[in-house]
């Protein structure tokens, strides 16, 4: 480990000078550094240092931290701690900048971004390349280039020329000319009054150029106020045509600020409505159970089969309309309901050649769970699902429209937004309902990379549909987020009296106990914004069995009956039994839906229930058990007409016939046209044949308004039933991971371990017996017979050895290790770097060194 007292020349070093719990914090903010896991320090340091790495840790960073990593971007390399402070406060200061600085400019070092004592702060050079300013990326604060980046390809001649203008002495070579001319515009004494013999027109320039784009255009023969201008080097040309404001003059127009507005604080979270509790409880209840209905429903409707798979995938926009009109929803909210179901695992493809959506066999477990399981289930995989139903009707990258179900739809960002709109939900008094605005600029200053200018950037769009998605799942109600809805969450309760949601990062709501190394958590900020992280696959299921339970006393108990009326309909005041629903489902078509279902009772659906093998008596029956009001005797005669009629006709295989001990009736299909396309002829007396299958010829008959019953081949009636058609085992779509996975406590113990071990090998001192042998990281080069000998000696002393070793796969390492035993060509020994004892080739060996006395 590095002298303490020594300050850091890299960020190697200051890596090496972290202790294990500031390296736990490093690995779980940027998890992509430990894959693969790093050999030692200096591949961990590099690898930090990377563009894509460096551009993800960015695009975490909330916006005060950015704002302080744009301020370094600007700032000389290296700057102090004062010169950061004044760049974010300015002249005037700012007590919340200066108190909020600490925190940002720690979570800068804690991702490895920034490096350095106080007094040398120094940004990665990626990151000042990536945020400093440039004609082709211009910087957020709106700075241009320092006088001595704009005047770098001007000539000599012009820089003295500029520095005699300004009032100063002429000088020997153009650097010091630079020099003081950016000691002239740091000045802020000289600088003023500089400004103030400049005329009203001149000043009029600057000020448009201050606060960025700090490019301007000027003429072949500029006017005299922009003369005089060019002439002090307080506007500089960089192309034909155009000037830049250099660095200096903005900052001290500007009064030392970086940022035209900085914001250290995030927006608070405000209640735009307040409820009562149990309001919003019976509320959110209450749509929790329309959700069930709804997705049963779904289901129902594709039970024997539901729409074709597109050649591309997904669902046609035909079978979406449909869907909707079957479920009485808009487009949008069918979508979404589809997607649910997916994503839990109830429906899929069936895979068939002429492949078609159906239910999953986990359908038919998932309705044998009492209701409140069954939308633990639903919200669940709602809460972690990456597809994103709102995404359909969209265009992807190559303009094809994206469908439902189909490819295209997946957001890796998209859980993590609805834990977090969920999370600052959970923030607010309960029954409060905040505004989408608040909710929308939250999120906008957590992840400011993420469009915070745009009002239709993903983030925001995900926030949104996550408010409407929750309120049509019954996770929310009336906007607030309901008590099994915190459940679900995984948060504790909500405060009591009115008050703010979190104010920034470290004020985390209280969650179930992460696997992770707790010192990081007692130490170190955590990764990403405050409760943004999705509890583990464990968690999320105790945390749903817990929602589960606060939402079953909420739910309506199913009842058992239903008020039948003279005019042949049937209400269900509330929610019915399952097997009362599934007969009456059958025996009625549902009129209309609500609070209260209207079934009406047709001599079609009547047919159809004595088709699913009811007899009239069987009707009968059930309707005086189930209802609570008398029978009327409308129904009663609806269901024996239909009953004498049923099966009066007998529909058998030919290709198909028919018969019937009524010649007449027989007589009546004959001279029907309608029966002309069944080309229909008498065989006997009671007998007709036809051209047309078993199935055609009782559709048709049915279309003439007879009731047809089918036939076996022995003569029996055929009882039709439903088939529920159902694809093979089916698991839910995986999410999609948003970049590599946060580290648990055990890979983060066994990654610092091998990164630790790995940089002592690389670091450690060699004893050089000449100048033959290698320096300090390259592979030490013995012959067989000094490696073996050295190997033999090191086992009698207990010495430790520095060796060189090449694997199967051809990749070298270098490694130290105490030999304990060497025969038969092995070497077996202690290695420090793997913390475990190993058996080598010694043919595999490159070659030994000892290590250099302590």
């Amino acid at each position: 480990m590095s002298n303490p007292a020594v300050p850091p020349r890299s960020l190697a070093e200051a890596l090496r000078a972290r202790d294990d719990v500031s390296l736990a914090a490093l690995l779980r903010a940027r998890p992509d550094l430990i894959t693969p896991v790093p050999t030692d320090l200096t591949q961990l340091a590099t690898r930090a240092g990377t563009r894509a790495s460096v551009v993800r840790a960015l695009e975490r960073l909330d916006r005060f931290a950015l704002q302080t990593a744009e301020a370094l971007a600007v700032a000389a390399d290296p700057a102090s701690y004062g010169e950061l402070l004044a760049l974010l406060t300015g002249d005037g200061g700012d007590p919340a900048v200066s108190a909020a600085l600490p925190r940002a400019l720690g979570t800068l070092r804690e991702q490895a971004l920034v490096w350095g004592d106080d007094d040398r702060l120094r940004l990665v050079r990626t990151a000042r390349e990536l945020l400093a300013p440039s004609p082709q990326h211009p910087s957020p604060t709106g700075l241009g280039p320092t006088v001595q980046e704009a005047t770098a390809g001007m000539s000599p001649g012009r820089i003295q020329d500029i520095v005699a203008a300004a009032g100063l002495g002429s000088t020997h070579d153009a650097v010091s000319a630079v020099a003081s001319l950016t000691a002239l515009f740091t000045d802020r004494k000289r600088m003023s009054a500089l400004l103030a013999g400049l005329p009203e027109e001149s000043r009029e320039v600057l000020s448009r150029l201050v606060w960025g784009p700090p490019y301007g255009q000027v003429t072949a023969d500029p006017a005299a106020h922009l003369r005089r201008l060019l002439d002090l080097g307080l506007l500089v040309p960089t192309a034909p045509g155009t000037v830049v404001l250099p660095r200096e003059v903005a900052l001290h127009l500007r009064g030392g600020r970086a940022h035209r507005e900085v914001e250290p604080l995030p927006p608070a979270v405000e209640p735009a409505a307040t409820h009562r509790p149990q309001v919003v409880d019976a509320t959110a209840a209450g749509q929790a159970y329309t959700a069930l209905a709804t997705v049963e429903e779904l289901l129902k409707d594709w039970d024997e089969g539901g729409p074709a798979v597109l050649r591309a995938g997904g669902l046609s926009v035909r079978d979406l309309k449909r869907t909707a009109v079957a479920l009485d929803v808009a487009e949008p909210v069918a979508a979404f309901w589809v997607e649910l179901a997916y994503a839990a695992g109830l429906l899929a493809s069936d895979g068939e050649a002429d492949e078609r959506y159906a239910a999953t066999p986990a359908h038919d477990e998932w309705l044998e769970q009492p209701p409140a399981q069954r939308w633990a289930r639903l919200a669940e995989a709602w809460l972690t699902a990456t597809r994103v139903s709102g995404l359909v009707g969209g265009r992807d990258a190559k303009d094809r429209t994206l469908s439902t179900l189909g490819p295209g739809l997946d957001r890796s960002a998209a859980p993590e937004v609805r834990h977090r709109v969920l999370t600052l939900l959970a923030g607010l008094p309960e029954g409060a309902s905040p505004s989408r605005e608040s909710v929308l600029a939250r999120l906008r200053w957590e992840r400011p990379l993420r469009g915070p200018q745009r009002e239709d950037d993903l983030r925001s769009r995900l926030a949104e549909w996550t408010l409407t998605e929750a309120e049509l799942l019954g996770v929310t109600g009336r906007g607030a987020l309901s008590g099994h809805g915190r459940a679900l969450l995984g948060a504790t309760a909500a405060p009591k009296t009115p008050g703010k949601a979190p104010e920034g990062p470290g004020d985390k709501l209280p969650v179930h106990h992460r696997s992770t190394v707790d010192a990081v958590h007692r130490g170190h900020a955590h990764h990403g914004p405050a409760g943004t992280e999705p509890l583990s696959p464990a968690e999320q299921a105790t945390a749903s069995a817990a929602a589960a339970r606060l939402l079953a006393p909420l739910l309506p108990e199913p009842l058992d009956h239903v008020l039948l009326q003279a005019d042949l309909t049937a209400v269900a005041p509330g929610p019915l039994q399952r097997s009362l629903a599934e007969v009456l489902d059958v025996l009625a078509d549902v009129e209309s839906k609500g609070g209260a279902t209207v079934y009406r009772f047709t001599p079609a659906s009547v047919r159809r229930a004595l088709d699913a093998g009811q007899s009239a008596s069987d009707l009968h029956a059930f309707l005086a058990a189930h209802a609570r009001t008398p029978v009327p005797q409308p129904l009663t005669y609806l269901i024996d007409d239909v009953a004498r009629r049923h099966g009066h006709l007998r529909v058998g295989a030919a290709s198909a016939y028919v018969r019937c001990d009524d010649d007449a009736v027989l007589n009546e299909i004959l001279a029907d046209k309608r029966a002309a396309g069944l080309r229909l002829r008498r065989l006997a007396p009671t007998v007709l044949a036809a051209q047309a299958d078993p199935a055609a010829l009782l559709d048709g008959l049915r279309a003439m308004g007879f009731a047809p019953a089918a036939e076996s081949a022995e003569g029996d009636v055929l009882i039709t039933r439903a088939h529920a058609h159902r694809t093979p085992p089916r698991t839910a779509p995986e999410p999609v991971p948003d970049g590599p996975p946060v580290p648990d406590a055990t890979l983060l113990s066994a990654a610092i371990r091998a990164i630790r071990a790995g940089d002592l090998a690389s670091t450690t001192p060699r004893r050089q017996a000449d100048e033959s042998l290698p320096a300090t990281g390259a592979l030490p080069r013995t012959s067989s017979a000094e490696t073996l000998a050295t190997m033999q000696a090191a086992v009698l002393t207990g010495e430790a050895l520095w060796i060189g070793y090449v694997n199967a796969e051809g990749a070298a390492s270098q490694r130290v290790i105490a030999p304990v035993r060497v025969e038969g060509g092995f070497v077996t020994a202690y290695d420090h770097t793997a913390d475990e004892v190993r058996t080598y080739p010694l043919h595999r060996v490159t070659g030994v060194a000892e290590l250099a006395e302590e």
